[in-house]
């Protein structure tokens, strides 16, 4: 699954409608309601964009990844948040206007980042006999054209027509999934000789970096004193990553079906922590105290 047409071409539209759709989600009022208190979205927001691409490097390093698989995972360890971990929120009835926020920051910061993160993990693993790199310039462009552009123009749709606004996140969030299934599933099939072996290069590293994400969001959330609802929102945003992003870097950018399998595999198991997420938070929302049900954060 080399960049062709499709991937060079419709890959970026595709992921630029979903960011749409995750900016139909946005209003003022919730950045109001998160900045308000703002300790969970700093918290969120540095543990997105630092702790996890620096667990990656040490999985990396722990599990001794083939170079390819370790810039891979790299990768999509510095990928935000997207609209699956603000669905998984709400059904584990967590703070959906922090997830959002969070998914919005760390998408924005991305921009930057993940070019910084990607080059840092090529030079690591690659080193400096190969002439691969991530373009810095033309990376921050494209990022801002499908992550800061349309989460804009979402938000101002929504604004214009809030009512149709609402009725479409859900028709976004399906073609969402269905994208990122159509991405799995080709390059499922354009790996498919050599399968096996990446499996077992890659799977245990994605489940690691996924449930360390989980683990880490639900730790630091009390560490600092924040409610149950806003560490399943930090958890959520950890653990279940916008592989789309992950894909779009190394397909297009890089041009690299190894370096993808991370992103690819990520996108597949991240759904069983997901529904683990969904299934503890409502557990603990029927359990709540009376405080906690004035709760705000909630969407719709």
């Amino acid at each position: 699954m080399e960049s062709g047409p499709l991937i060079s071409i419709g890959l970026p539209i595709s992921l630029f409608i979903i960011m749409v759709g995750i900016g139909m989600t946005l209003t003022a009022r919730d950045f109001h309601q998160v900045t308000v208190k703002p300790v969970g979205l700093i918290v969120g927001t540095s543990a997105q964009i630092l702790l996890m691409p620096a667990i990656a490097i040490a999985l990396c390093w722990g599990l001794n990844l083939p170079p390819a698989i370790a810039v891979g995972l790299v990768i999509i360890a510095a990928c935000p948040g997207g609209t699956t971990s603000n669905l998984f929120t709400l059904l584990a009835r967590g703070n959906v206007a922090l997830s959002i926020v969070l998914t919005v920051s760390a998408s924005l910061i991305t921009i930057a980042s993940l070019p910084l993160f990607t080059n840092y993990a090529l030079r690591t693993y690659f080193g400096a006999e190969q002439s691969i790199a991530l373009p810095f310039a033309s990376t921050v462009a494209m990022l801002s054209s499908i992550v800061l552009l349309p989460v804009v123009i979402g938000m101002l749709f929504r604004a214009w027509k809030p009512h149709l606004a609402r009725r479409a996140e859900g028709l976004v969030s399906i073609f969402g999934g269905v994208v990122l299934l159509a991405l799995v599933v080709g390059l499922i099939w354009g790996i498919r000789d050599r399968l096996a072996d990446l499996m077992i290069q890659a799977g245990p590293s994605v489940i690691l970096l996924n449930l360390c994400g989980v683990i880490l969001g639900l730790l630091i959330s009390r560490i600092v004193g924040l409610s149950k609802r806003e560490g399943v929102a930090i958890a959520t945003e950890l653990g279940i990553k916008n592989s789309t992003i992950g894909m779009m870097v190394t397909l297009t950018l890089l041009h690299s079906s190894e370096m993808s399998v991370p992103s690819a595999v990520y996108g597949v198991l991240m759904f069983p922590s997901g529904i683990l997420l969904a299934l503890y938070g409502r557990r603990s929302a029927e359990r709540k105290s009376p405080a906690e049900t004035g709760e705000t954060g909630e969407i719709g």
